[in-house]
């Protein structure tokens, strides 16, 4: 217990859960590594959109493990756990909102710490492409799981050669001038919506970009992923937040974990109706 690293708020987005790149392991050993009061699963931790195109056979034991390293959390530290649904998991739209225990499932959510108000939102919603043309979205969707193909097996080479893990999406983003324009344009109408609500920052996730930074005097914060980046954001007790990065090999064998934190597999979708009739009975 007492090797665990505290800190008063913690946030996560974009685990896709339910797809083969999602880092699943990792993700779980980071929650396992540490002890928090308020936990923001902003967005995109579980992949309904593929899911859906593999009718659920996607879904893995090591899916379950996040969810009950998440559960302990609750249990033996009495974490607040706060879900806000993004673009990828909008089949939780059937179940909003859920206010069960310690357990929150919301659209978006002010998060207030030492005299700072956050707006946390996934951010889907201030991408066109996502709102407006969502077969545009899944198209650009599967040009990034190729990309992610790609990416996989060229790290395995790496690996082969001793060199470290090399992220070619990341290296994309930076390359291609419409790329940086979209990530600016996505920050700037998220740094407005702040404005509208009264807030000291934004929160967000989506694009899959971690940053901390200013806006003049409005703070921009975005958890980056645990597809590619593998990044959370961290408040601390006087309210400064970070990204921290994951830090053991990437390339450990994704098999290899404790058979103890898994439960054997179960249908996703009756879980969550059986969550939603505990929340209907309270």
């Amino acid at each position: 217990m007492s090797n665990r690293t505290y800190y008063p708020t913690v946030v996560l987005s974009d685990i896709h859960l339910g797809t083969s790149f999602s880092k699943t392991i990792e993700v779980a050993e980071f929650l396992k590594s540490i002890t928090c009061d308020r936990l923001i699963l902003n967005g995109d931790i579980i992949d309904g959109w593929h899911l859906k195109k593999k009718s659920y056979k996607a879904w893995k034991k090591k899916h379950t493990l996040f969810f009950r390293v998440v559960i302990k959390m609750i249990e033996n530290h009495a974490t607040e756990v706060i879900y806000v649904r993004g673009n990828h998991d909008d089949f939780l739209d059937n179940f909003m909102p859920i206010n069960f225990f310690n357990l929150k499932i919301v659209k978006d959510f002010i998060h207030e710490r030492n005299g700072k108000r956050y707006y946390v939102t996934h951010g889907d919603v201030f991408d066109h492409i996502t709102t407006n043309m969502k077969w545009l979205s899944m198209l650009g969707d599967s040009g990034y799981t190729f990309l992610l193909h790609i990416n996989k097996w060229y790290n395995r080479y790496r690996v082969m050669r001793g060199k470290p893990y090399y992220s070619l999406a990341q290296e994309v983003k930076q390359k291609f001038k419409t790329a940086v324009s979209y990530i600016s344009d996505f920050e700037e109408s998220l740094v407005s919506l702040a404005k509208a609500k009264r807030c000291d920052g934004i929160i967000c996730g989506h694009i899959h970009h971690p940053e901390n930074k200013y806006y003049g005097d409005i703070h921009y914060l975005n958890s980056g992923d645990w597809i590619d980046s593998l990044s959370a954001l961290t408040e601390d007790e006087q309210g400064n937040w970070n990204i921290i990065y994951y830090d053991k090999e990437l390339t450990k064998d994704e098999n290899n974990f404790d058979a103890e934190d898994v439960l054997s597999s179960y249908d996703l979708d009756l879980a969550l109706r059986e969550v939603q009739q505990m929340n209907d009975a309270t």
